[in-house]
C-alpha cells in the first residue's frame, strides 16, 4: 500500500515508515499541498495524511478538494490530518467527522500510528489482481451506497445495491461472501432479512450499518447472524476493516469446510484400511475350508495363554483332536465328502464351546482347543463330551451319505511345562489314544494325579 504524508513533521514520517515498511507498504513523502497535487503525487496513494494547518493550503482545504474531485477513485481516498500536539482538543475533528478519517499528533508513538492508521492499512490488503469481490448492500440510502461504492470499488470489491425484498435471491444467485445491511428504526426489517439469510446453504457474513438499536432487538439480531456492526456517519477505515474482517472469517470457514471434508476422507480411509486388514488377519489366521482358526493362529493364542499361566497363573487346557480313519472316509466317499465331515465337524466344536474357549485346524484332520480359565478335570470333561457326542451322532451329510466318525483325544494343563513341551506332551497323548484303540481319550504324561479317561467302548 501506497501512504501519502504530506507534512513538514520529518520525524513522523520516519516514525511510520518504522511502523509500515516493514510490511511491504511504502511511504510518499511531500512537504507541501499545492506540490502534492501539482505532481499528483496524491494519485499513487491509497491512503493520505496531510497537515492540518499549513500555508497556503491547510489539510481541511486539502480534504475539500479531493472529496469534491470528480473522479470517485480519489473522492473516498481514507484521509488523516496531522495536528500540532499543543493543538486544543475542542479543534480536533469529532469521531467519525463527514469530511475526514481521523486524526494524528505530529508526536504520536508508533503504537497510536498503528491504532490509528492499522484498519485502513490492513484493509487494503484485499485488493489483489484476481476478479473483484461481490458485495451486496441492502436497506442502505441512496447516497450512503454511492459513498460505499466508491471506496469499496477502489479496494477491489464489486458493490450490488439491493432493496430488501430482492436481498435472499440476488445474495443466493451472486454467491457474496459479504452484505451490508442497513439498519431500519425499529430493527424488524433488519431481522427478517437476517433470518432469510440463516436458511441458506452457505450465509453470508453481514455487517449491519446504522444507529444503534434498542438492546433487546440487538440481541435479536446477533442471534440472527448479524456478524459486525458500524455506527453512521460511516469511517472508510472502519468498513474496509469490517470487510477485511468479514473476508477473513469466509476464508476461515472455507479452510475448516476443507478440513472437515479432509478429515471424513481420511475417516473413511482409514475403516477401509481397517476393513482391509481384517480380511488379511482373518485370511492370514483363519483356515479357509472350516472357518477355524489355523496353525498360525494357534501358535500364537498358545504362547499368549502360556504367558498369562506364568505371569498370572490363569489356568488353561490344551485339548488335541485327530479323527479316526479319516483317510477310509476319503477313500470310500471321496475328497469333497472328506471335506464335508470336516466342515460338519467344526460347527459341532463351536457350539460344544464357550465364548472365551479357541478352536483350531491344525493339520489334515486334527484339531485343537484352548479352554481358557480352566481346570485340567474340567477341561478334560470337555473333552470326553465332545468325542462322546461326535461318537453318538453320526453325521448325514445333505444330499450325501451319513458318516459314522469317531475322534481321539490328548488333554494337557501347563503346570510343569513350557509352550513347547506342552504341546509335546499333548500330542503324545493323542498318539497313545490312537495306539490304544481310538475314540479315547488320554492325558499328557507326566502331570500328577492325571489319569486316562477311556471312552468306554
Amino acid at each position: 500500500m501506497n501512504l501519502l504524508a504530506i507534512t513538514k513533521h520529518a520525524d513522523l514520517v520516519e516514525r511510520l515508515r518504522t511502523a509500515f515498511e516493514g510490511a511491504g507498504n511504502r511511504i510518499l513523502h511531500v512537504q507541501d499541498p499545492l506540490d502534492a497535487l501539482a505532481s499528483e503525487a496524491w494519485s499513487q496513494a491509497q491512503l493520505i495524511l496531510v497537515d492540518a494547518v499549513g500555508d497556503p493550503m491547510d489539510g481541511f482545504r486539502f480534504c475539500a478538494l479531493l472529496r469534491g474531485e470528480s473522479r470517485i477513485l480519489f473522492q473516498n481516498l481514507p484521509i488523516f490530518l496531522v495536528f500540532d500536539p499543543s493543538t486544543p482538543e475542542t479543534e480536533l475533528p469529532a469521531p467519525n467527522s463527514p469530511d475526514v478519517d481521523g486524526y494524528l499528533l505530529s508526536s504520536d508513538s508508533i503504537q497510536r500510528i498503528l491504532n490509528t492508521l492499522g484498519p485502513a492499512v490492513e484493509a487494503d490488503s484485499i485488493r489483489g489482481g484476481g476478479p473483484k469481490v461481490p458485495l451486496i448492500a441492502a436497506g442502505v440510502r441512496p447516497e450512503q451506497a454511492r459513498r460505499i461504492g466508491g471506496l469499496v470499488d477502489h479496494f477491489g470489491f464489486e458493490l450490488t445495491v439491493v432493496n430488501l425484498r430482492e436481498l435472499t435471491k440476488i445474495q443466493g444467485e451472486t454467491k457474496a461472501p459479504l452484505v451490508l445491511l442497513g439498519l431500519d428504526a425499529e430493527g424488524t426489517r433488519t431481522l427478517a432479512a437476517l433470518q432469510s439469510m440463516r436458511e441458506q446453504e452457505h450465509p453470508p457474513y453481514v455487517i449491519l450499518i446504522g444507529k444503534s438499536p434498542r438492546q433487546a432487538i440487538q440481541r435479536k439480531l446477533l442471534l440472527a447472524g448479524a456478524m459486525d456492526w458500524l455506527p453512521v456517519p460511516l469511517s472508510p477505515p472502519r468498513l474496509l476493516h469490517a470487510c477485511r474482517r468479514g473476508l477473513d472469517w469466509v476464508h476461515g470457514k472455507r479452510i475448516q469446510k476443507e478440513f472437515q471434508l479432509q478429515i471424513n476422507d481420511l475417516r473413511e480411509r482409514r475403516l477401509l484400511l481397517e476393513m482391509e486388514a481384517a480380511t488379511l488377519r482373518s485370511e492370514v489366521l483363519m483356515d479357509p475350508l472350516t472357518g477355524l482358526l489355523n496353525r498360525r493362529a494357534f501358535d500364537q493364542n498358545l504362547e499368549n495363554a502360556f504367558n498369562q499361566w506364568e505371569r498370572h497363573r490363569r489356568s488353561f487346557v490344551l485339548v488335541l483332536g485327530d479323527l479316526d480313519y479319516f483317510k477310509l472316509i476319503n477313500d470310500r466317499f471321496g475328497h469333497l465328502v472328506g471335506d464335508d465331515v470336516l466342515r460338519a465337524l467344526a460347527q459341532r466344536m463351536r457350539r460344544g464351546l464357550r465364548r472365551s474357549d479357541l478352536a483350531f485346524r491344525i493339520g489334515g484332520e486334527e484339531f485343537a482347543i484352548l479352554l481358557m480359565e480352566t481346570t485340567l478335570q474340567a477341561g478334560t470333561e470337555v473333552a470326553e463330551k465332545m468325542r462322546r457326542k461326535i461318537d453318538e451322532n453320526p453325521f448325514a451329510l445333505e444330499g450325501g451319505p451319513t458318516v459314522f466318525p469317531t475322534m481321539s483325544f490328548g488333554v494337557g494343563g501347563p503346570e510343569g511345562h513350557t509352550a513347547g513341551s506342552l504341546f509335546a506332551a499333548v500330542d503324545q497323548a493323542l498318539y497313545l489314544a490312537k495306539n490304544k484303540g481310538r475314540n479315547r481319550i488320554e492325558l499328557a504324561p507326566n502331570l500328577r494325579g492325571a489319569e486316562p479317561l477311556s471312552d468306554g467302548s
